[in-house]
């Protein structure tokens, strides 16, 4: 029995689950979203209707117990995000690089002889706080969020792997929460 599939999940105020056979559909004030539930799992609400109870009728089959968290875990995640939402920090650090918004796009000039442009999908808004860089020590700062945390983290991703923080000097593209495991680099000793 799977531990985080036998929570049930909590729907908040403001957010309709609706059940049809393996369908769910979940809306809220920041959207509607939709699944397809797997065959080997079963949904079911309460005698409330305030939580949402994902149930696996064979426990001794493999992959329904692999499945049983995976798509608690999933439903839970489209709950919370027509409900709150999810954001996403990041930063950039080096001098001289920058990030704006311009037609859809997101255009970075980081460092490469051209300007790197990524398309934003829909469903996501990004919010620019420091535009440019200051330095090595005042990083860009942006944030992305949206209500599809696939979606976000992906998109973060893609960001990200444009321009990786290097370990000498800390430049690139990281979340606001990562820490950069910084290297010394070469150390010349004095010849006699």
């Amino acid at each position: 029995m799977s531990r985080i599939g036998k929570k049930p999940i909590a729907v908040p105020k403001g957010t309709s689950v609706e059940l049809k056979s393996q369908q769910v559909k979940v809306a809220g004030p920041l959207g509607k979203m939709e699944m397809e539930c797997h065959p080997l799992i079963t949904l079911k609400m309460d005698d409330n209707g305030e939580n949402l109870i994902v149930d696996n009728p064979t426990p001794d089959d493999r992959n329904a117990k692999q499945l049983h968290g995976t798509m608690r875990a999933l439903i839970a995640n489209m709950v919370t995000g027509v409900s709150k939402g999810f954001e996403r920090k990041m930063q950039i650090f080096g001098t001289g690089y920058n990030v704006k918004e311009q037609g859809g796009k997101l255009i970075f000039a980081i460092g490469f002889c051209h300007a790197v442009e990524m398309k934003i999908p829909d469903g996501i808004k990004v919010v620019i706080d420091i535009p440019a860089t200051r330095g090595n020590d005042v990083p860009a700062k942006f944030s992305l969020s949206g209500s599809d945390k696939h979606v976000l983290g992906q998109f973060a991703a893609n960001i990200r792997r444009i321009r990786p923080p290097e370990p000498y000097k800390g430049k690139g593209i990281r979340y606001a929460d990562e820490v950069v495991r910084r290297k010394m680099g070469k150390a010349f000793a004095s010849g006699g």
